[in-house]
């Protein structure tokens, strides 16, 4: 069997399991002392993985904040910030987004066979451009990481990547921080959509670790046997 990254999803969530509300506005599902949590888990990846969506919505910077866990990754002979990584179907990103501009660390696109050579041309040196499949195939992409020397993986949404990842049972923890509020829209976007997962209620996942952090709560679960310390 080809071999992958250690794979953990993390993300937060209301109660009633909303990744956002139906708004123009972010809505705020952790907390200082989560955002520390965050902080520590990417300093452990090689790679923090998103979907274009989240690029392009949240502009996130995907960069290590700490500057201890910066100067522990460098002692251990690594880049200040793990590779930064996301999938595209249809190549539209904007090379100003803060994914390509922060952080001396590589930058790996997976995208749509169609659009691959649109994409090079489009990102230029700013990232490697990597056809992975008509349409994108997620195990594609998780074995191609693995060749790249990718071998803790920290996948942080959004909810169609989760979605993905789960159900070609390509995930090993779930890190789940539960926000003290409801949604209750609908319109807003879950954190896993349709799909048939491989843990189903016969299959139960195991419950790893509990701990409040303020008001929030982090619920961590282990999907596989080679779960991490």
């Amino acid at each position: 069997m080809p071999e992958r990254p250690y794979t953990i999803l993390s993300c937060g969530v209301s109660i009633d399991g909303y990744l956002d509300a139906a708004t123009p506005d972010r809505l705020v599902l952790s907390n200082d002392d989560d955002l520390r949590r965050v902080d520590s888990v990417r300093a452990e990846a090689d790679a923090i993985l998103v979907g274009a969506a989240t690029v392009r919505h949240d502009n996130p910077r995907l960069l290590v904040r700490d500057a201890r866990l910066r100067e522990c990754r460098r002692a251990r002979g690594l880049g200040e910030h793990p590779m930064k990584v996301t999938v595209t179907r249809g190549g539209r990103l904007d090379p100003a987004a803060c994914f390509f501009t922060t952080g001396d660390c590589e930058k790996v696109v997976y995208c749509d066979g169609v659009v691959a050579t649109e994409t090079r041309s489009r990102l230029g040196a700013l990232a490697t451009v990597v056809d992975a499949g008509d349409p994108v195939d997620m195990r594609c992409v998780a074995e191609d990481l693995w060749r790249r020397g990718v071998r803790r993986l920290m996948v942080e949404g959004g909810g169609q990547i989760h979605t993905q990842f789960l159900t070609a049972g390509l995930a090993d923890e779930l890190h789940l921080v539960v926000a003290p509020f409801f949604v209750g829209d609908p319109r807003a976007h879950r954190f896993v959509g349709a799909g048939a997962f491989p843990w189903h209620p016969g299959h139960r996942a195991r419950l790893a670790e509990t701990r409040q952090m303020g008001d929030v709560v982090l619920l961590r679960y282990a999907f596989t046997g080679a779960e991490a310390s």
